[in-house]
């Protein structure tokens, strides 16, 4: 049983360092390192799925691995606050048959007592970022977002 003790504080600085070693430049992403720092009950969520869990958690990471050839994520601002933190990223996937394209997003995560992550929530806008890599669609995906939720 992990107890408070045995999980570091996650600042900002060691956030960066933790998840800048997961993404490379070189080849799949490895979560590994970062499974111990999430709570048993994590939530997580995103544009595109919801689930709880830690092995449903894990076993998402390793489809998205298993999918992409490459991934690499440059993290831009990371604030922490009391339970919460902040990371604004571009996270760039090469898949095996289709173009990589980068994505622009945040992901809010939310700490225990015990300093595990016990919620992680994922916001960007998957549609229109590869939208905007996809000749002329990109203009009528571009016009319909602006005309009807603009």
């Amino acid at each position: 049983m992990e107890t408070k003790q045995d999980i570091p504080l996650l600042d900002a600085k060691a956030i960066r360092r933790l998840w800048s070693q997961t993404y490379n430049t070189q080849g799949k992403p490895d979560w590994s390192h970062l499974y111990p720092l999430y709570d048993q009950e994590i939530r997580f969520q995103d544009s595109i799925q919801s689930l709880e869990g830690k092995q449903a958690f894990m076993a998402m990471c390793e489809r998205l691995a298993k999918r992409c050839k490459q991934m690499d994520m440059e993290l831009y601002t990371i604030v922490r606050e009391n339970d919460h933190a902040f990371l604004q990223w571009k996270m760039t996937t090469r898949f095996r048959h289709f173009p990589s394209s980068p994505i622009y997003g945040c992901s809010c995560l939310t700490f225990n007592e015990k300093e595990l992550i016990v919620e992680q929530r994922d916001y960007y806008d998957l549609w229109g970022d590869i939208a905007d890599h996809v000749p002329v669609y990109h203009r009528l995906y571009r016009w319909f977002m602006r005309t009807f939720f603009g």
